[in-house]
């Protein structure tokens, strides 16, 4: 058999990468999704990657119409979308009385318009062939907000709602919607944060580590799994312990 195709946005960050790697290694065919200028790092790391089967597509996903363009190339050259990750993300941290409403548009364009851009995109045909798996990345942020960061905690929040409610939708045609809440994980955007800042991090998971982009690539191909279809609408959280909730 064929195998399924799986497109996954941000591919090339480092929890997309790792998810790309995961999902190929579960015999998926990958499409790692990014920016166009992202093509130069995938020159530098597809030959360590030549014995799995990913493939790199440039596409802007705050755009709607590049986004029906990319998914029909991507089908047109691979096959039909199985399993799609929304993973694409981006940070414009600002107290909001600072916030510019480029910060705030541009936030929410990647981290929550993107999933409607895509989905919109891909649900039809997954609910015509009475299978798909999509996987929203959102963040613990969502989940309990932080000092700052209004812009984000509000679109990842809004992807979890907009899992929910997409689940609803498509749960008797085969298709699962399910959202990840990853805590602190080991990439560009909390490399960026500072040393003491991250020290305090640390030191109140509970697990005594920062996540690993692996971790959480290990949770999204948990839910792309073709035996996870009685698993749909949730949240599943990945922090360390960092926030429990009932």
């Amino acid at each position: 058999m064929n195998s399924r195709i799986a497109v996954v946005t941000g591919g090339l960050g480092a929890i997309g990468l790792a998810t790309c790697r995961a999902l190929a290694q579960a015999n998926f065919k990958v499409i790692a999704a990014d920016l166009p200028a992202s093509q130069s790092r995938w020159d530098d790391i597809q030959m360590s990657m030549k014995n799995l089967n990913i493939h790199f597509e440039p596409v802007d996903v705050g755009d709607f119409r590049q986004c029906t363009q990319f998914v029909q190339q991507v089908q047109s050259l691979h096959g039909p979308i199985s399993v799609l990750v929304n993973n694409a993300g981006i940070t414009r941290d600002a107290v909001l009385k600072k916030m510019e409403p480029h910060e705030w548009d541009a936030v929410i364009a990647v981290n929550l318009t993107s999933v409607f851009n895509l989905c919109r995109q891909v649900v039809d045909g997954m609910s015509e062939r009475g299978y798909g798996r999509i996987v929203n990345i959102s963040s613990i942020i969502g989940q309990t907000g932080q000092f700052g960061q209004s812009n984000y905690a509000a679109a990842k929040a809004g992807m979890h709602g907009f899992t929910m409610s997409l689940a609803r939708e498509v749960a008797r045609k085969g298709v699962t919607v399910n959202s990840v809440s990853p805590g602190y994980v080991k990439s560009a955007m909390t490399d960026a944060v500072p040393q003491d800042l991250r020290d305090q991090i640390l030191a109140s998971v509970p697990v005594g580590r920062i996540g690993q982009p692996e971790d959480i690539a290990r949770a999204v191909a948990f839910l792309c799994a073709e035996d996870s279809g009685y698993i749909t609408g949730i949240n599943l959280p990945v922090n360390g312990g960092l926030f429990i909730s009932f």
